[in-house]
């Protein structure tokens, strides 16, 4: 433990060393339906279940997932969005010895296509709606893909709403042709609910295929073993100081097919015994209506999520002080974002840092200690960052000294599924290296500076997107802003901001940039400032660069080759 600098002012209730037990994923949910059987453990549009419910209903989709042909190592994807099926048939598939392929609901043909056949995808979940049934069942026979098992919402909705969905809902509702070796998920679970055993091994066998977003190539599958994915939801829990198991009740508006929420929503809800309320997908006037009502007490979440509640008008007139801790992930959470959102709710927000291949989280700022403006936290327990040399990433740098950050720790992944040269590349002495840049300071508070990706090179200076960005969040008017790098014929690039004004607020690029002169240096300041009425958003619902940055690169090539 000597020579860590975070242990000198790590959270006196928490022990970095504490032991992280390596264990089969599915133990999350079988013992909290032993200690907690008839505690509520999903509430879905107001139709609840409890643990020994869904305990049973998980042993029923087992049994029905080997009876089609599942075995140790099959590869079963989720097209879901977030619902009862998508926890019954994600602990389902483990618990039948499959691993799991995670797929967002909005991905396009080519997108699934890719993925399906990378991962050697052959069965796969999904619902009997528009938006959904028709982009998989034209990949069945000629991919992977050889079956798909097909779920009902009614099926999952509590009454009247099971009656009134066919009717209110019904253009939404595939009609056309079904693949005739189609399974209903209700045959699927019509069984005795006694599976054959798997032997899992939690340090090797792998639990879930989790693919990366792909901004910088083609999107890969990280191997997030059992160990990987127990070893983090305990991890959270530890963080999480005064959580009370059995008693807590989580909001699940983020999807589980995000790393994210798949860790810090469902695998920690399901190991606590919280009672997860679902939502299909964010919606703010329904999460807020929801944290009123249902009184959920943890609110994992991303930046825009919080800045979205804090822009509600409709706040003033709700109750939200039975939230008590609310982790921010996915992306920088901008410091005015945070202030304005605990000093509405009352609340601890705190931001977390991860990555995919770790399943997702790495560090957090602590709920009961100091949180430094612009830190993403300290490690985790049984979690190791330190700060390699860009250049070299077998050199650690001191304390202070800017460079890449690096992790080690019980949830880093093995690696890339059948990719071993970028296995290699990205997994150094046992370190995985985060494309980021940051440093750590003499308490072992980590700083993101920024994404090397997001790096803009303005005639040889370095300027970090981030420190633009936090500037802009603190003019009152700012809703969300988002920094990129675009082409300059003289200057290589130069910045440029895209900014939402809160509604009813006026803002011009004149006055934004009188302001941002005594807040960032010269070669900071925006070439460009472009006001918008939405931003673009990735699935998960973080603010998205890449869109921004392909239309002005398009723009540039449009101007110059004229």
């Amino acid at each position: 433990m000597t020579g860590h600098a975070w242990l000198t002012k790590y959270p006196p209730a928490i022990r970095w060393d504490a032991e992280i037990p390596c264990r089969p994923l599915t133990d999350l949910l079988t013992e909290s339906a032993k200690r907690f059987p008839t505690n509520p453990c999903l509430d879905f549009l107001g139709r609840r279940y409890t643990y020994a419910e869904v305990a049973l209903l998980v042993e029923k989709a087992a049994k029905g997932f080997q009876r089609i042909g599942v075995k140790k190592g099959t590869r079963v994807g989720l097209f879901l969005p977030n619902s009862p099926h998508s926890v019954i048939a994600y602990c389902g598939a483990l618990r039948a010895g499959a691993i799991v392929v995670n797929y967002s609901p909005l991905y396009a043909e080519p997108q699934l296509r890719h993925q399906v056949d990378d991962s050697g995808t052959e069965i796969m979940v999904t619902l009997d709606v528009a938006l959904l049934y028709p982009k998989v069942v034209a990949m069945v026979g000629n991919t992977a893909l050889k079956r798909l098992v097909v779920g009902t919402l009614p099926e999952v909705l509590p009454f009247p709403k099971n009656l009134l969905y066919p009717i209110v809902k019904r253009s939404e509702i595939w009609r056309g042709p079904r693949d005739p070796n189609d399974v209903a998920f209700a045959d699927l679970i019509d069984n005795d609910g006694k599976p054959d055993p798997v032997a899992i091994d939690p340090k090797s066998d792998v639990a879930v295929l989790q693919y990366t977003g792909g901004t910088t190539g083609v999107p890969k599958g990280a191997m997030l073993t059992h160990a990987n994915l127990f070893a983090n939801a305990h991890q959270a829990m530890l963080w999480l100081e005064g959580v009370q198991w059995g008693q807590e009740k989580m909001l699940g508006a983020l999807p589980f097919f995000h790393v994210f929420a798949m860790t810090v929503v469902m695998n920690l809800g399901l190991y606590i015994g919280a009672e997860i309320i679902l939502h299909p997908r964010f919606v703010l006037d329904d999460v807020l209506k929801d944290i009123h009502k249902k009184r959920p007490t943890l609110v994992p979440g991303v930046p825009t999520m919080f800045a979205a509640i804090n822009g509600s008008p409709k706040v003033k007139d709700l109750d939200l002080k039975s939230i008590k801790f609310c982790i921010s992930g996915g992306a920088p959470l901008p410091v005015e974002v945070k202030a304005r959102f605990e000093a509405l709710t009352g609340c601890k927000l705190v931001e977390g840092y991860g990555l995919t291949e770790c399943a997702p989280v790495a560090s957090c700022n602590p709920l009961y200690g100091v949180n430094k403006p612009g830190s993403i936290g300290q490690p985790l327990p049984g979690t190791t960052i330190v700060i390699t040399d860009r250049d070299d990433p077998h050199k650690i740098l001191g304390t202070g000294e800017r460079g890449e950050i690096c992790i080690s720790g019980p949830q880093v992944m093995p690696g890339y599924w059948k990719r071993p040269q970028e296995t290699a590349a990205q997994i150094v002495d046992g370190r995985l290296r985060t494309g980021d840049i940051g440093t750590i300071d003499e308490e072992g508070y980590v700083f993101l500076i920024d994404r090397i990706k997001d790096l803009i090179l303005v005639g040889g200076f370095n300027v970090y997107p981030r420190n633009i960005e936090e500037a802009i969040y603190q003019h009152a008017s700012v809703a969300e802003c988002t920094v990129v790098g675009i082409p300059d014929e003289r200057l290589g690039q130069s910045v440029k901001a895209f900014v939402r004004c809160k509604d009813n607020a006026h803002l011009d690029a004149a006055e934004l940039m009188d302001y941002l002169r005594t807040r960032i240096g010269k070669h900071e300041l925006p070439r460009e400032i472009e006001f918008r009425a939405q931003l673009p958003k990735t699935m998960v619902g973080k603010l998205s660069k890449k869109e921004l940055v392909e239309e002005e690169v398009a723009k540039f090539r449009a101007r110059t080759t004229v």
